[in-house]
């Protein structure tokens, strides 16, 4: 099977490691890729949300499935094109990909398949971003309406600062504050069928101690000790399931991959976001501790065969990962610094913890140079979360990049417990 993946970023290097050691994938191309997928895919210079392009590219190779990893060219019908070209493609059309390229269509798609979810308001003016701040009080959750690659979102105790956040923004959902930890669980699913992964949690913040401002996620582990071992089961019955179905019944079927951001509250499961591709940190933990091989998954899905698939094997050990970002992230971050110590990792951490490139490109004297925001994750598995977290952080500390931060806390409240 030759595959070709979309994107450039840690979520899409994950997904081309697992696929590149899948024995039914006999050719690997990624489009555009990045420093870190190129050891294990070759690479292909494309307009990633030009539809048109990405499905000559995939023509012109001859794939058998394209995997589009990206929420922006899902949302810009990449993933249409391919499928008009024939060419299977796992991930939603652009209209059930507004399921993460809108809040909005979210809540009003949870309201119609009865999905627990925190109460809202859609406002577009500025009366009636007051009145929502006013009825919900602190702590403030304002969310733009539309894609911000993950930095859309304001939790805060200050008015001004949520009410300056609003106003920013087009049009903007104020919603009420869920207590309780937080739980990401995938599934993939065909538009009818149904299949959870094992759930993981990231870290938002900056921060250790879950200070700072709110990223695209510095850090995840799997599994989950202390979560309800019926979670998974409850979710798929209360949130999955009947949001594939209502997505259908509405003429907007989804296929790809779905992903819940939960709140677990003081009165129950309670559905934060979806997102219409993998997550990441979180695919990186959670692809880690996959065992079925992965191309066959994905491409049920695409083929809308689904309800074939053998029940999926999960390796028992756990993982973690550690993201470094660059200096500033997530402000404007500082890029083209040089970045030492990967092979070290690669030398003296593998098997156990690898390296998965996110903001990274290829300097002209040929060394790995950052050019992100989030520019690596540092993945690592073990019998339990304590090992785990030892050989993740073990490897981080081999990596030099000038100005670079990374929290030190991630896993270490589960581990702990």
């Amino acid at each position: 099977m030759k595959v070709l993946v979309i994107g450039g970023g840690a979520r899409e290097h994950a997904l081309c490691r697992s696929l590149s050691l899948d024995p039914d994938v006999t050719a690997l191309h990624c489009a555009p890729g990045n420093a870190g997928i190129a050891e294990v895919a070759e690479l292909h210079p494309v307009d990633q949300l030009d539809g048109a392009a990405v499905a000559a590219l995939a023509t012109e190779l001859g794939a058998d499935l394209v995997v589009v990893g990206p929420e922006a060219p899902l949302v810009a019908g990449v993933a249409d094109a391919v499928r008009a070209a024939g060419i299977p493609a796992f991930g939603p059309s652009q209209e059930a990909a507004q399921l993460e390229g809108s809040k909005a269509f979210a809540k009003d798609v949870m309201a119609g398949a009865g999905v627990p979810t925190a109460r809202s308001y859609v406002c577009t003016t500025p009366a009636e971003i007051d009145e929502a701040l006013d009825a919900f009080g602190a702590p403030y959750v304002v969310k733009d309406d539309g894609l911000a690659a993950g930095k859309g979102v304001v939790v805060t105790e200050d008015v001004e600062q949520a009410r300056a956040h609003a106003l920013a923004c087009e049009r903007v959902v104020i919603e009420e504050y869920l207590d309780g930890p937080e739980v990401s669980l995938f599934a993939i699913t065909d538009g009818t069928t149904v299949l959870p992964l094992k759930p993981a949690q990231d870290f938002k913040r900056a921060l250790d101690g879950d200070e700072g401002p709110n990223t695209g996620g510095m850090g995840a582990y799997s599994p989950l000790p202390w979560a309800d071992p019926k979670l998974v089961d409850e979710v798929l019955e209360t949130v999955l399931q009947p949001t594939v179905d209502e997505l259908r019944r509405r003429g907007t079927p989804f296929s790809g991959l779905l992903y819940a951001g939960l709140a677990i509250t003081s009165r129950g499961v309670r559905v934060i976001e979806f997102n219409a591709r993998f997550g990441d940190p979180e695919t990186q933990v959670v692809l880690a501790r996959l065992k079925t091989p992965l191309a066959g998954v994905l491409l049920n899905s695409a083929n809308g065969t689904l309800d074939d698939q053998a029940p999926l094997s999960w390796s028992d050990d756990a993982a973690v990962t550690v993201v470094v970002a660059s200096h500033n992230y997530p402000g404007t971050p500082r890029t083209g610094d040089p970045i030492e110590g990967l092979d070290e990792v690669a030398e003296k951490d593998a098997p156990h913890a690898y390296v998965l490139h996110a903001g990274t490109k290829r300097g002209e004297d040929g060394a790995v140079l950052s050019a992100g925001g989030r520019v690596l994750s540092v993945t690592a598995t073990g019998s339990d979360l304590a090992q785990a977290r030892e050989r993740a952080y073990a490897a981080v500390g081999r990596i030099r990049l000038d100005g670079s931060q990374h929290r030190t806390d991630i896993a270490r409240k589960a581990a702990e417990a």
